[in-house]
Formats: structure tokens, C-alpha cells, sequence
């Protein structure tokens, strides 16, 4: 079995700071309990980009130092574990292509409200209701935000000798 690089770490730590950053802007929808994260097409962005197992363990990072601050609940991780396992899977079974990126961030989410749902007890429809404007702009933005880091992964691999996934 492999072992991380310091390089390796510290890419990583780097990830799940963009998520928790991301994760802190919401921009309202117009629905109210409905806004949107940055950190949803970002997070189908990394697991692209950087691999399901960097982007995977990067969320748990980023779940745990928001849990142990106080600023997630455990709901909030349990969604955050579904929607990333569900995102990592379909990109891992599926490939990066265009269709799949616009889908993955969405039903990562739709997912992700069911388990919220079952663990709540309650109904599944006005959870994916207040999802859907989110769901929309993670579909839309997913593909330019993958590019963009792409671009700078390929860069910074130049300068450093790191080995891009892509």
C-alpha cells in the first residue's frame, strides 16, 4: 500500500479548505431555506480532477473540522457523506464526461435529501423541493468550475512534477 506524500497531504488539507471555504458562501434563491453552496460543484469538481480518494477523504476532513467547531450538526455531515459518496461513485462507475459532471452534483444531492429524509422520518418530496434551485445551479456552473481547476492543477503539476489524474 502506497503512503502520502507530503505533497500528497498537503493537497489535500488544501481541498478540504476550498470545501469548507466554499461551503460558507450561500447565495439566496429566491425560496426561502433553499440557497445555494458553492462547495457542491466545487466538491464534483475535485472528485474529477483530484480522484475519488483525495476529494473523499479532503470532505471527511472538511466535515470533521466543521463538526468539531461547532458549525455543522451531524446532519449536516451525514448529507455531506451521501452527497460525496454518491458524487465519487458515479464519476468512479461513469467517467468525467460532460453528462455525467451535470448530473453528478444533482443526484449526489437528491440522494442525499433521501437519507436526510429517512433519518428525520419525514416526507421526501418538500426536501428535494427546496433542493431543486441548488441542484439547477450546481448542473450549470459544475462544468466551468472543473475546467478551471483543471487549468491550475496542470500548472501547479508543471512547476512541481505532481502527477494530474486527468
Amino acid at each position: 500500500m502506497r503512503k502520502f506524500s507530503t505533497c500528497d497531504l498537503t493537497q489535500i488539507s488544501l481541498l478540504a479548505c476550498l470545501i469548507i471555504v466554499t461551503g460558507m458562501f450561500k447565495i439566496p434563491t429566491g425560496i426561502p431555506g433553499s440557497e445555494f453552496q458553492l462547495s457542491a460543484p466545487i466538491a464534483v469538481a475535485i472528485a474529477v480532477v483530484f480522484g475519488f480518494k483525495r476529494y473523499f477523504l479532503a470532505g471527511i476532513i472538511a466535515s470533521l473540522i466543521l463538526f468539531l467547531l461547532g458549525i455543522h450538526s451531524i446532519l449536516n455531515v451525514e448529507i455531506s457523506l451521501i452527497f460525496r459518496l454518491t458524487v465519487g461513485l458515479i464519476i468512479v462507475l461513469f467517467g468525467s464526461s460532460i453528462p455525467v459532471l451535470v448530473v453528478a452534483g444533482p443526484i449526489g444531492t437528491m440522494v442525499a435529501r433521501f437519507g436526510l429524509a429517512f433519518t428525520l422520518g419525514t416526507p421526501f418530496l418538500p426536501l428535494l423541493f427546496l433542493a431543486i434551485p441548488g441542484m439547477v445551479i450546481t448542473a450549470i456552473c459544475v462544468y466551468p468550475i472543473t475546467k478551471m481547476l483543471h487549468t491550475i492543477n496542470r500548472k501547479v503539476a508543471g512547476n512541481n512534477h505532481v502527477k494530474s489524474v486527468l
